[in-house]
């Protein structure tokens, strides 16, 4: 009968001969050839005959090999790696952005990691934390803390960092975003042509540059129509579709003593949130409230009405943002640690889906 130290020897002199098997050392004396010329077809570089290649690989696959990238980075000084830290990866705006990035940046190598903060200060912070412990190249941010204190240590360490989507207030940093305000004003336009003045809104937290610009937009577009800001139709939210149902429901709620005709709502979750509180509440889109929304994405067409809404030029953000990438960690690369670049604030104009959700009424 086998004891327990024997299964321990057993398993251990079957870890350690799995260990010889995968070692370039063994891989090269076996194949007579040196140790630099097995490396040199392990990391894909030139100066190696095909057939010894051919051999090479056809030696490492047997071996079941695989390369040690902690060593590599270590050697490197580069892990190849970009994290991108997003506040709710179930939205499609965010998904389509990483898209982007990751067909800019992986032809050149380059592997996206993705963290989900879900709004939270707090994940934020430990996520950056731990990115930069796991030495990543390059950083993409849609930041939820405006302070940008736990950035600083990228910063500070001359890696490369983008902000999409929220920007902190700091300064010499790089972003792609689009023009919020613009995208309000479009909104609030599209609803005013269409005869409604009495304007509802349902906007973010007040304490991120999406929410504030918006809702300068918002008011801004309101004025220029000549329609007083009545407060009472504005209502805050996360972002959450559980956010954009209580906006709504308190809205509805108060609609006999202050009344409207359309709300604009500005998330794809807030918005999802909303119609389910106008349905709720035995009212019917458009016939009863127009609704116009933001970033709302329906690829089956099967949602009916459709919603109007602002559409944020996704793809090329995700685009721009994996060309800014390569073009900081190129310029590191030949200048070393000292990274010296001229920073970049990239603005784009979002567009207008007009859709079925806004009724054309007379005043």
């Amino acid at each position: 009968m086998q004891t327990m130290s024997d299964n321990v020897r057993r398993k251990r002199a079957v870890l350690m001969r799995k260990a010889k098997t995968n070692n370039l050392k063994h891989i090269a004396e076996r194949l007579g050839l040196s140790v630099s010329t097995v490396s040199r077809v392990v990391n894909n570089k030139e100066y190696v005959k095909e057939d010894t290649r051919r051999r090479v690989m056809e030696a490492l696959n047997e071996c079941n090999y695989v390369p040690n990238e902690i060593a590599r980075s270590l050697k490197s000084k580069t892990t190849h790696t970009i994290g991108v830290v997003l506040p709710d990866i179930s939205e499609v705006f965010f998904g389509e952005i990483v898209k982007g990035i990751n067909k800019i940046v992986s032809d050149e190598g380059y592997t996206v990691v993705i963290v989900d903060t879900n709004e939270s200060k707090k994940n934020e912070q430990k996520y950056l934390e731990i990115l930069y412990q796991k030495r990543i190249d390059a950083l993409v941010l849609a930041t939820v803390d405006l302070n940008g204190d736990s950035v600083k240590v990228f910063l500070d360490h001359s890696i490369p960092v983008i902000f999409i989507d929220n920007v902190p207030k700091l300064e010499n940093i790089n972003s792609v975003t689009i023009n919020n305000r613009g995208a309000s004003k479009l909104a609030i336009d599209f609803l005013i042509k269409n005869g409604h003045r009495d304007i509802a809104t349902i906007i973010g937290s007040k304490e991120e540059t999406t929410g504030s610009e918006r809702m300068q937009g918002y008011i801004e577009a309101l004025e220029a129509a000549g329609i007083s800001v009545n407060e009472n139709l504005i209502e805050y939210g996360n972002y959450k579709e559980s956010s954009g149902y209580n906006c709504m429901c308190n809205l509805l709620s108060k609609r006999k003593e202050n009344p409207f005709s359309a709300v604009y709502v500005t998330s794809e979750m807030m918005v999802f949130g909303a119609v389910k509180a106008i349905k709720e509440n035995g009212l019917i889109i458009p016939d009863d409230i127009s609704l116009i929304g933001f970033d709302v994405h329906d690829k089956t067409g099967l949602v009916r009405p459709s919603i109007a809404t602002i559409r944020q030029p996704e793809k090329l953000i995700g685009k721009i943002t994996g060309e800014m990438l390569l073009q900081e960690l190129n310029s590191k690369e030949n200048q070393g640690d000292s990274l010296d670049m001229p920073t970049r604030q990239v603005i784009l104009e979002p567009h207008l889906f007009g859709g079925e959700s806004v009724k054309k009424i007379n005043n």
